[in-house]
């Protein structure tokens, strides 16, 4: 099993600005993008709760970069579990150009979000992180790749 959930897509015209690189906010939708797939892949029960009163909050986001992404690249996103603290959960996010040859890393994210519920009058209140998310991303932790 990999040590990563991975996602794939092909740079667009649109993903990218009048210098021709992609431009830097593309890699913040491109981690929710991979996060969105992981659950509808690996923990739809998140998904159906989320149409509930479970919330995901974004805390925390941010992205260190090391080579371009041009029009029509394919990128491959691997997210990989960093953490859990509480009712926060940390994402790493890997993206890679891959093609020909060795895939080349060209950026690094981390994403925190916290479990909430809208209890009362819409007030958040924090939960414990949701059984089939803890499982799901338990599949994607150091340990489990080692």
């Amino acid at each position: 099993m990999n040590p990563y959930y991975e996602h794939r897509q092909v740079v667009t015209f649109a993903d990218t600005n009048v210098v021709g690189n992609v431009y830097f906010t593309h890699y913040f939708e491109w981690q929710g993008r991979c996060r969105e797939r992981f659950l509808a892949d690996q923990a739809p029960e998140v998904l159906q709760a989320l149409a509930g009163d479970l919330v995901l909050v974004t805390v925390d986001c941010s992205c260190e970069f090391f080579a371009e992404l041009y029009a029509l690249d394919e990128v491959s996103i691997r997210m990989s579990l960093g953490g859990v603290d509480d009712n926060r959960v940390t994402m790493d996010f890997g993206y890679y150009r891959v093609g020909a040859g060795p895939a080349r890393l060209v950026a690094r994210g981390r994403q925190t979000i916290a479990c909430l519920r809208r209890g009362p009058g819409g007030a958040l209140v924090p939960v414990e992180i949701p059984g089939p998310l803890r499982r799901a991303l338990d599949r994607y932790s150091p340990v489990a790749a080692a």
